[in-house]
Order: C-alpha cells, then structure tokens, then sequence
C-alpha cells in the first residue's frame, strides 16, 4: 500500500519564527568566541561585529525579495534553481548542505563539551546519544512543540545574558577594565588592523546564520507576507544583541590576560563577574542557548532536505515524504539526528571550517538570485528605483560576502572544494553528463508548485 504524504502545518506566527532564527543564533556564542576574536583583533571585537552585521544586513534584504517572490522552504537552493538555473540550484544547495547539515552537528558537540568539563566521569557518547534524542524527538513530533521549547530556552538564556552585562557594567563603572563605559577603545583596540579585523569577520559572521535559516519555514508561517520582516527582525535583534554584549564584554576584558584558555571563556568570564555561583548559571545559559539552536537547525535543514526530495534530486520517496501524522517530514529529521552522531568523533575546529564556507556560498548566490529574478527575468531594471534595489543593492551585497570569502582559512577552502567536487560529480550522473535537468525543471511551472500569478499576489 502507497504511503499517504501529508504537508507542512501554517501554525507559526513572526515572533515565533524570529524566535527560532534567534535560538538558530546562538546568542551566547559571543562570549564562547569572544576570547578568540579579541586576540585576532587585538582588542576590537565590536568592530568586527559591526562589519558582519553590515554584510548580513544587505544579504537579508535579498532574502526578503526572494522570499516574497517565492514563498516556498528551500532557501538558497530554491531561490537559485528558480531564478537562475536548475543545476546551479543544485550546487548551491550542495554546498549550503555543508552549513546547514554541520550545524546541529556543532550544537550537539558543544553539548558534550560542556557536560565533560560539568561531569568528566561519564563517557562523552553518553551525552552525544541523550541530546541527539532530546532533540530529534521533539522535531520529529512537532514544529509548533519545538517552536515553544525553543523560545522556553531562548528567553531563559537572554535573562541570565542580561544579568552578566549588569554585573559587567557595574564592574566597569567602579574601574575594571578600561574603566570607561563610553569610549571608542572597544571599536579600536591597542592595535587596529582592518585587515584583520575582516577577517575576524569571517568568523563572527556565522552567528548570523539563523536569519536565512529562517526562510525554511515559509511553508509554516501563518501568513507568508511576515517572511521578509521575520528575515530582517532576525538580523537587526541578533546582531543588537552580539553588538551591545560585544562591546561591554571588551571594555571589562580589553584583552585577554584573565584567561587561561581563550577557546572556552564563557565560563572563566561567570567566574570572573559574578563568582563560581555564578560561573555555572552563565554556564547553563550557554547550555540553554546552544539546546534553542541545536532544536532550530534541525528543523531548518530537515526541510532544506525534505524541498531537495521533493524536487527529485534526492530520492523523492524517502526525502520528499511528510507525515500526515505529525505534520513533519519524519525521514530527513531522522538522517539528520543519526548525522548528529558524528558529534561523538569530529572535533569543533573541523566542523567549523566546514560550515564557513558553505554559508558564504549561499549568501552570495542568494543576492546574484535577485539581479537574475527581478531585474533579468521580470526585466525590472528600467527605473532608478528598480536599479538600486535589484541590481545596486544585491550588488553590493555580493561584494561584501565575496570579501569575507576570500578571507577564509585555506583549510575551510579545501575541505569546501572537495565537497563541491563530489557535488559536480554527483550532478554530472543524476542529469547523465549534463544531458538532461534535474527534476524535469519547467520555468513555466516552477517545481515549487508556486505559479506566476501566486508569486505576484504574493509580492503584493
């Protein structure tokens, strides 16, 4: 008997969805790579949030035209199949597969790591095995329930974010640190290098991600008009949040002499401000933070995965299916928690490099994507009005995201090339040596199932 195929469930409102690309975030990220910025910087991490929150800002405005074109889960992989060309789709979505699928990944690993320094007498798989459940579990049963949880989290780590900073701010008025509360040292440090701070950029940029994962819901948005404000929403709060934590955080630690390790400051920072107490409710907070973003990443790319089957360039039947049950696409959900195993075995700094170089990929073709929609395709390029915002501004961002990819490690370079030539391999055999489209691509239908007229009501 055939299996009966449900579809996705429009249950989630903007703040949820803006809930989930916050927990996607990561906001205690900025404190676990503070130390390691600092150093890179000598001493200007804002700046080099500030340069990232620019170059993100730019990339969001290109997300919220296409999501508005094309209001359908997929992301990146969508948008550029649809604007551009099927098999540049496919490479694109190939490698954001290595962002998108790495990051529950990471989140499980940092788990780990900080139930090995909380309990180093249990075996490490212990905790690789329970938080690869926890959160399969609940984004195999329900959106709406990981939805919630992951706000539950959200805004329990967010309080205790906030406590830090009053604490922290307190200390600075009373002569810690720079013993300055308003001073440009933090954006310039005791020795500013742009060029470094650049590509410093390159590595704080990644706690954006959660803002284009966010697209992957646009099939459960209860009304997919909020996509593009939730896109935005999810930029400007997230980088606020990393910007203001940043900056206070490098005025009461101007560089790095209080820490014994810079790759694990967050908890040597609780100790620090607020005590040993104190030290492991930072600590959970961190914990909090990274179980909302290891919940948000797997969904997001269960159902990168689930539009990939559906369009045939995976087996459809096992990557296209959603239960009518659950309102859930159960099989990649459960591909991506056995994935989330590997966290047993690879280490941070690998999967890092990893994931740097798919996002950036994906970025920049998603702002190429918009000159090819809107001003090639539709041929909204007469007016100066349409100039600037289909072709100027995705322009320019497609120069910042190239900038902070050229600036990549030369290991986050090769590991990237490799998998991009496994993907050309792949691809070469699923259209037989370019001979035909994948998915029988029609671009008079759309294989999103959108039609003209729905793009256009919908850009309305």
């Amino acid at each position: 008997m055939a299996q009966q195929n449900g579809s996705l469930k429009r249950n989630l409102g903007l703040w949820a969805i803006v809930g989930l690309g916050l927990g996607y975030m990561t906001p205690t990220v900025v404190f676990d790579t503070f130390a390691i910025v600092s150093e890179d910087t000598h001493g200007a991490v804002p700046s080099a949030y500030v340069i990232a929150l620019v170059v993100m800002a730019f990339t969001a405005i290109s997300y919220g035209k296409m999501v508005r074109a094309i209001p359908s889960a997929g992301s990146a992989y969508t948008y550029t199949r649809e604007s551009m060309h099927p098999n540049v789709g496919f490479m694109v979505g190939w490698v954001a597969l290595l962002d998108y699928i790495m990051l529950p990944l990471v989140n499980v690993l940092i788990l780990r790591q900080y139930m090995e320094q909380l309990v180093p007498a249990v075996n490490p798989w212990l905790w690789v095995f329970l938080f690869s459940g926890i959160v399969t579990a609940s984004v195999y049963f329900t959106m709406k329930g990981t939805s919630n949880l992951n706000s539950l989290l959200l805004v329990g780590a967010l309080i205790i974010m906030a406590s830090f900073l009053v604490m922290l701010i307190g200390q600075v008025q009373k002569g810690a640190g720079t013993g300055q509360l308003w001073t440009v040292q933090p954006f310039i440090g005791q020795d500013f290098d742009f060029v470094k701070v650049v590509a410093a950029a390159t590595v704080v940029c990644f706690s954006f991600i959660g803002f284009d994962a966010v697209t992957m819901y646009a099939e459960e948005a209860k009304n997919p008009k909020i996509m593009p404000k939730a896109i935005l929403l999810t930029v400007l709060l997230g980088g606020l949040i990393f910007l203001v934590a940043s900056y206070f955080t490098q005025q009461r630690f101007p560089d790095n002499s209080t820490f014994g390790d810079v790759e694990n400051a967050l908890p040597q920072m609780g100790q620090q401000v607020g005590g040993d107490v104190f030290m492991w409710i930072f600590t959970a907070a961190g914990f909090a933070a990274t179980m909302a973003s290891a919940l948000a990443s797997h969904a997001s790319v269960a159902r990168m995965l689930l539009v990939m089957g559906r369009n045939g360039v995976l087996p459809r039947k096992f990557f296209g299916y959603v239960s009518p049950k659950t309102n859930t696409p159960i099989y990649t959900v459960l591909l991506v928690g056995v994935v989330t195993l590997l966290a047993g075995w690879l280490d941070l700094e690998f999967t890092a490099h990893l994931i740097n170089f798919g996002a950036l990929i994906a970025f920049t073709f998603v702002n190429l994507s918009v000159i090819a929609y809107y001003a090639v395709r539709q041929g909204r390029r007469k007016t100066r009005k349409d100039i600037m915002k289909y072709i100027v501004m995705p322009i320019i961002g497609t120069g910042m995201t190239l900038i902070l990819w050229v600036n990549l490690e030369s290991v986050s370079l090769m590991l990237g090339s490799i998998w991009l030539a496994i993907g050309l391999i792949y691809l070469v055999f699923l259209t037989k040596g370019f001979r035909t489209q994948p998915a029988g691509f029609d671009e008079a239908q759309p294989v999103t199932g959108f039609t003209k007229a729905q793009t256009e009501t919908a850009e309305k």
